[in-house]
């Protein structure tokens, strides 16, 4: 088991600071202040501009980030056709790969490429798409990440039906016996980090209240120990 994940173990919850939001001038001082800080993961946007309505940054950003990182790269790719870009990924870093399940034809194909790649695979369902299309998938995902916004910008607001479907996920995973993942993405904050991780969730992503902040150590520890 890679030593990045062992700590998993361990653990509550896990934080993965959004670097989307991030000071691109700046962003060797931001990576290192989440190696410093008590964040787990990296959690890295990929927007193409077709699947979801803005573009982020692409594989040289990511290299820079992952050449500062001493944690893992979660890496959420929100684009049309993941397919053709999985390897591509995993060879400039990527440790875990999230597709939407809106985005790719044969999901299935798509996750065992993924994993075939050395790399942890999870699937992203928008905020209206129910939870019971993943029951199939589901033993073959290292994670689930639920968006609680519309995916394609940050600085959004929560949307309160997130409680319910990660209630429903949380119940479909342990009836099948399973240790998936449920990740939080989209205006999570200390207003709803707790009631997040009591529904079922154990890993928030967190941008604007992070690196929007005077303190976004600070902000990723209080959002650790709750």
């Amino acid at each position: 088991m890679s030593s990045f994940f062992i700590k998993e173990i361990y653990m509550s919850h896990l934080i993965a600071p959004s670097i989307l939001a991030a000071d691109f001038g700046n962003l060797q001082r931001d990576c290192e202040m989440v190696n410093n800080s008590d964040a787990d993961w990296f959690h890295i946007d990929v927007m193409d501009g077709h699947f979801v309505p803005n573009i982020s940054y692409g594989m040289p950003v990511i290299k820079a980030i992952k050449k500062y990182a001493t944690k893992p790269l979660d890496v959420h790719l929100m684009i049309e056709k993941p397919e053709r870009y999985i390897e591509e990924f995993a060879n400039i870093g990527a440790d875990i790969i999230t597709v939407h399940y809106e985005s790719t034809v044969h999901l299935h194909r798509t996750i065992t490429q993924i994993k075939d790649t050395g790399c942890k695979a999870g699937v992203v369902l928008n905020l209206t798409t129910p939870v019971s299309v993943l029951e199939d998938i589901l033993p073959q995902c290292f994670m689930v990440l639920l968006m609680s916004i519309n995916p394609g910008f940050g600085g959004q607001k929560f949307e309160e039906m997130t409680y319910s479907k990660i209630k429903k996920l949380r119940s479909m995973i342990n009836a099948q016996n399973l240790n998936t993942h449920i990740e939080i993405d989209g205006g999570v904050n200390d207003k709803n980090a707790r009631k997040l991780i009591e529904s079922g969730a154990d890993v928030l992503v967190a941008g604007s209240y992070v690196f929007k902040s005077e303190n976004p150590s600070q902000k990723i520890s209080e959002l650790k120990l709750i």
